[in-house]
C-alpha cells in the first residue's frame, strides 16, 4: 500500500499541475494568440482525435492491465506482442477506409467548415497517438510505475502547447507549422513513453500467444464499447457543433466546458485511490465496507466539487473579464457543464463498483446507449439551441447515465451514497451562493475573485467544521489546529 499511496499522492500532483497549465492555455494563451476559428479547429481536431482513441487502442489499454498479472514471466513476452498487434485491428480499416473515402468524409465534415477538410489527417493521427500512448502508459502502471506516464499524459502536451502558442506568437514559426507541430508533440509523447516502458522491462516479440486469445479479444471489443460510450458524452458536443455552426463557436464552447471541468479534478484524484479498494471490498464480499467507501466518496466529493461549482459561478463574470469578448457568454454552458460535474462527483466510487463487478457488460450497453442518446440531443438541440444546446444535450445524457446508474446499485447491491450530511453540504452551499452572490467587489477582477474565494472557503470549512457535517473534514482540522495551536 505504502507505493499506491505514494503514487497516488505524486499524480494527484501531477493532476493539478496539468489542469495548471491547461488553464493558462485554455484561459489565456489560445484565446489572446490563435485566431478564433483556428482554436476552435484545434479543439475540434483534439476532441475527435479522443473519440477515435479507444479504437486505435482497441480496449488494449484496460486490456493489459486486467491479465498482466495472470502470466507467468515466460508468457509475458507473448502476451505484450498480442497487446501490441490487437490495436491494428482498428487503426488498419480505419486507414483503408481513410484513403478510400477521404473526400466524401471530408465534404460531409465540412459542409459548414470548409477548413476541415484539409485537417482531416490530423484528426487521425492525433488518435493514432493518443491509442498508442495508452498502450505503452499501461505497460508501466503494470509495473507499478504510473507517475512519469501521467505526467506525459497531463502536463507534457500542456507545455509543448504553451510553446507552440508562444512560437507563433513571436512569428518564429506560422499558423501551418503549428498545427503540423501540434500533431508531432502528441506522437512524440507516444514515442518518450514508449522509451520510458521499455526501460522498464524491455519485451521481445513473441509470436507464441497466450492460449486465452479469444477471451482477451472479446473482453477488448467490450472496453471499446464503453471507452467510446464515455469520450462519447465527453467531446461528441465538441464535434457535432462543427456540423451546424460556424467553428470558432467550437472555441468558444471549449473554454466554457474548460471552466466547468476543473470540478472534477478531485475525482480524479481520488479514484486512484479508491478504484483498488473497491476491487478489494468487492472480491472479499464486505458489504459493509463497500457501503460504508460508497457513501464517504460520495460525501467528500460532493464537499469539493460543490464548493468548486461555487467559486466558479459567483467569480465568472470577474473571469470573463480578463478574457477577449467573443469568450465571455458562456454563463449557461458553464453552469450546466459544472452541474453535470457535481453530480458525477456526488455518486462516489459508483464507476469503481460497477466495472468492478460482475455487471461490468450491462453497465456497458447502457453506455452505449446513452452515447447514442446524446448524439441525438446533440442533433436536435444545436440546431435550435446553438452552444447553449450542446451544454444542455451533455447535461441531460449525463443525468440520465447517472440516475440509471444510481438505481442499478441500488437495486443490485441495495446501497446508496446519501446521507443527512449530504442535505446539510448541499443546504451550506445554497446558503453561501445566495449570500456571497450579493457580494461585489469593485477591484481588479484577480483581486475580487481571490477575496470572494477566501471568504467563500473559510465560511464554507467553518461551518462542516463546527457542525461536524464530514469526520474526514473535521478529524483533518481538528489534526492541523493541534498541530499548529501554541
Amino acid at each position: 500500500m505504502g507505493v499506491v499511496l505514494k503514487q497516488s499522492i505524486q499524480n494527484t500532483a501531477v493532476t493539478y499541475l496539468g489542469f495548471f497549465f491547461g488553464a493558462i492555455n485554455t484561459l489565456f494563451l489560445y484565446t489572446k494568440i490563435l485566431p478564433d476559428q483556428y482554436y476552435g479547429l484545434v479543439t475540434f481536431i483534439l476532441a475527435s482525435g479522443a473519440i477515435l482513441m479507444p479504437l486505435m487502442a482497441f480496449g488494449v489499454h484496460n486490456t493489459m492491465v486486467k491479465y498482466y498479472s495472470n502470466h507467468q514471466d515466460s508468457e509475458k513476452d507473448g502476451f505484450f506482442t498480442l497487446m501490441l498487434l490487437i490495436p491494428l485491428l482498428g487503426i488498419l480499416p480505419m486507414t483503408i477506409v481513410g484513403l478510400i473515402w477521404y473526400n466524401p468524409i471530408g465534404d460531409w465534415v465540412s459542409q459548414v467548415n470548409p477548413m476541415v477538410k484539409d485537417y482531416l489527417w490530423y484528426v487521425f493521427f492525433v488518435g493514432l497517438a493518443m491509442g498508442y500512448f495508452e498502450v505503452f502508459y499501461s505497460w508501466t502502471k503494470v509495473h507499478l510505475k504510473s507517475v512519469f506516464g501521467n505526467f506525459m499524459k497531463e502536463v507534457f502536451a500542456r507545455i509543448g502547447v504553451s510553446i507552440l502558442l508562444l512560437l507563433f506568437y513571436f512569428d518564429v514559426i506560422s499558423l501551418d507549422i503549428f498545427f503540423k507541430c501540434l500533431v508531432g508533440l502528441y506522437l512524440l509523447r507516444t514515442v518518450v513513453i514508449k522509451i520510458y516502458a521499455f526501460s522498464l522491462r524491455m519485451p521481445k516479440l513473441d509470436f507464441n500467444f497466450p492460449p486465452h486469445t479469444k477471451e482477451i479479444l472479446s473482453y477488448s471489443f467490450l472496453i471499446i464499447l464503453g471507452g467510446s460510450a464515455a469520450l462519447i458524452l465527453l467531446e461528441i458536443d465538441k464535434v457535432m457543433l462543427n456540423q451546424f455552426i460556424s467553428i470558432e463557436n467550437v472555441a468558444y464552447y471549449g473554454v466554457s466546458v474548460y471552466i466547468a471541468t476543473v470540478i472534477i479534478v478531485p475525482s480524479r484524484a481520488m479514484h486512484q485511490i479508491t478504484y483498488p479498494l473497491t476491487a478489494e471490498l468487492l472480491n472479499t464480499h464486505n458489504d459493509v465496507g463497500l457501503d460504508k467507501l460508497y457513501k464517504k466518496t460520495s460525501l467528500t466529493l460532493f464537499i469539493a466539487s460543490g464548493i468548486l461549482f461555487v467559486l466558479i459561478i459567483l467569480n465568472l463574470n470577474d473571469l470573463y473579464l480578463m478574457l477577449p469578448e467573443n469568450y465571455r457568454n458562456g454563463f449557461t454552458i458553464v453552469f450546466l457543464i459544472g452541474l453535470a460535474k457535481v453530480m458525477d462527483s456526488l455518486l462516489g466510487n459508483i464507476n469503481s463498483i460497477l466495472y468492478n463487478s460482475k455487471y461490468y457488460k450491462t453497465v456497458l450497453i447502457f453506455g452505449v446507449c446513452l452515447a447514442a442518446l446524446t448524439i441525438l440531443l446533440n442533433y436536435i438541440l444545436i440546431p435550435k439551441l446553438g452552444l447553449e444546446g450542446a451544454a444542455l444535450a451533455s447535461f441531460v445524457s449525463i443525468f440520465i447515465f447517472n440516475l440509471v446508474k444510481l438505481i442499478f446499485v441500488r437495486m443490485k447491491f441495495g446501497i446508496l451514497p446519501f446521507t443527512s450530511a449530504t442535505f446539510k453540504v448541499f443546504a451550506t452551499l445554497i446558503l453561501l451562493a445566495v449570500l456571497f452572490d450579493l457580494l461585489q467587489f469593485q477591484f481588479h477582477p484577480i483581486i475580487n475573485i481571490g477575496l470572494k474565494s477566501l471568504l467563500i472557503v473559510v465560511m464554507y470549512v467553518g461551518i462542516l467544521y463546527r457542525f461536524n457535517i464530514s469526520e474526514d473534514v473535521t478529524g483533518f482540522l481538528s489534526k492541523w489546529l493541534k498541530k499548529n495551536t501554541p
